[in-house]
């Protein structure tokens, strides 16, 4: 049978010719009988190569190459299944995590400025309709005006006993400031504060509501004139009135020079009536001027000094216990702005800060005559928080800025209930340098040197 099948495996591979070949049986190394056929070839003459077949070998080591890839591909393992989304060589994938991390913090990073670039956006909007509504409400005021003589009711029909005034249609706001229509111009109507006109016998007290622009009166050419000074008596002594006004420009080291004005017209034409000549230096801007005495702190002292007007003579001198002084505690524009003087409606005050109080403003109410010291009151605001401070009423206010243009009034302490309060009045610093501001209650008006200028602004109280 074996044989057989011998025989017929022979003549398939003869392709069932008639060719010769010869079968031969033997022994291999191993003892076993093996048979084995020899065929010559129909077609090739001689073998190229003995030892096979070379083509026909590169054939299957390529065929194999390709089932190799093929079955890598199957299995996602082989170099073109990790291409195609095979696992990854973990020291290759971490780097690609990491940027893809950053990649997303980068995006949120982006919305997060794109957010804040949109609420910027709309507060810059809010602040544009709210400029032109202030705008607008300031030239709605300019514009009105009370009618001259010759038009409307005229002044007889105003004089006229028993006749009523015809209003014109007015805003709101604007009626607030006027009590009674009169031959004043609307402009004066405009400083004139809820409590009466400057220069009325109205003595009200009330809080501070409101900060008109600053009016300028005058200015230093000098570079001495940058820093100072300046102020009128709210109760004066003879030969001096209300109109009497003074300067210090107190840029240098021996400020002794305290220049008189007969009216604040005279000091805008720079020629003044007098110079007093202090027998001692002054330092600083907190020097203000009260029943016919100057209040000043000297140079390089802890101490307040009065100068008297008429005899020209320091009458009286008295050290501010514990008080910082020559740099210790100023405002924050510097200045040596340690101990500042004010005064309003109840008197003379000293404003200043102490080692014990830490830096905060220490209030206290002095008598004009001997400098005693009469009630001291501890506040909360840091005095190098604030560019200046002043009192009406009992009620000390600080200004939030010196060299912002829009500043505020943010601050207020109350000395009747020890108390403060945070505020945020507009007050405009034209000229972006503010050394001086104090109260004046006989014109109701704030005093200010303004890098250079002289200004005062109208104020507004409310009624208690």
């Amino acid at each position: 049978m074996l044989g057989a099948w011998l025989l017929l495996w022979g003549c398939l591979a003869l392709g069932c010719r008639a060719e010769t070949a010869f079968l031969r049986r033997a022994d291999d190394s191993t003892g076993r009988c093996t048979y084995s056929f020899t065929v010559a070839s129909p077609v090739e003459a001689a073998c190229p190569d003995a030892g096979g077949v070379p083509e026909l070998r590169a054939e299957l080591v390529a065929l194999a190459a390709r089932l190799s890839r093929l079955e890598s591909r199957e299995r996602g393992s082989g170099p073109r299944g990790g291409e195609a989304g095979g696992a990854r060589d973990p020291q290759q994938a971490a780097p690609a995590a990491r940027l893809e991390a950053a990649y997303s913090e980068l995006l949120r990073a982006k919305s997060r400025l794109e957010e804040e670039k949109g609420r910027l956006e709309r507060e810059k909007e809010e602040l544009r309709r709210r400029l032109e509504s202030s705008a607008q409400e300031i030239t709605r005021l300019r514009a009105t005006r009370c009618p001259p003589g010759g038009e409307g009711p005229g002044r007889d029909a105003l004089r006229a006993p028993g006749k009523a005034t015809r209003w014109d249609p007015q805003p709101l706001t604007y009626q607030e400031l006027q009590s009674e229509r009169t031959e004043v111009p609307a402009s004066r109507l405009l400083e004139e504060t809820a409590l009466g006109r400057p220069g009325s016998e109205d003595s009200g007290c009330g809080k501070l509501v409101w900060v008109g622009e600053p009016v300028v009166f005058g200015r230093a050419e000098s570079i001495a004139g940058k820093y100072g000074v300046w102020m009128k008596d709210p109760e004066p002594v003879p030969p001096f009135t209300r109109e009497t006004t003074w300067r210090v420009d107190v840029v240098g080291t021996e400020v002794r020079q305290l220049f008189q004005y007969e009216a604040a017209e005279q000091l805008a034409q720079g020629y003044p009536a007098k110079v007093h000549i202090l027998p001692r230096p002054l330092e600083s801007t907190g020097a203000v001027v009260y029943r016919g005495g100057l209040f000043f702190q000297p140079r390089r002292s802890p101490a307040v000094a009065r100068y008297d007007l008429r005899g020209e003579a320091v009458t009286a001198e008295r050290e501010i216990p514990g008080a910082g002084y020559h740099g210790q505690y100023p405002y924050s524009w510097g200045g040596y702005t340690d101990i500042d003087l004010a005064v309003d409606e109840t008197g003379l005050w000293v404003i200043y800060s102490t080692e014990k109080a830490r830096g905060a403003i220490v209030l206290s109410k002095l008598d004009p005559e001997t400098l005693e010291i009469q009630r001291t009151w501890e506040t909360n605001i840091r005095k190098r928080g604030v560019a200046n401070s002043f009192v009406i009423c009992g009620t000390l206010y600080t200004v939030s800025s010196y060299s912002a243009p829009n500043a505020t009034i943010n601050f207020a302490y109350d000395t009747a209930t020890s108390t403060s309060r945070a505020l945020s009045i507009p007050f405009e610093n034209r000229f972006r340098y503010l050394s001086m501001v104090d109260y004046n209650p006989a014109e109701r008006q704030l005093f200010a040197w303004d890098s250079f200028n002289m200004v005062t602004y109208p104020v507004r109280l409310s009624r208690l």
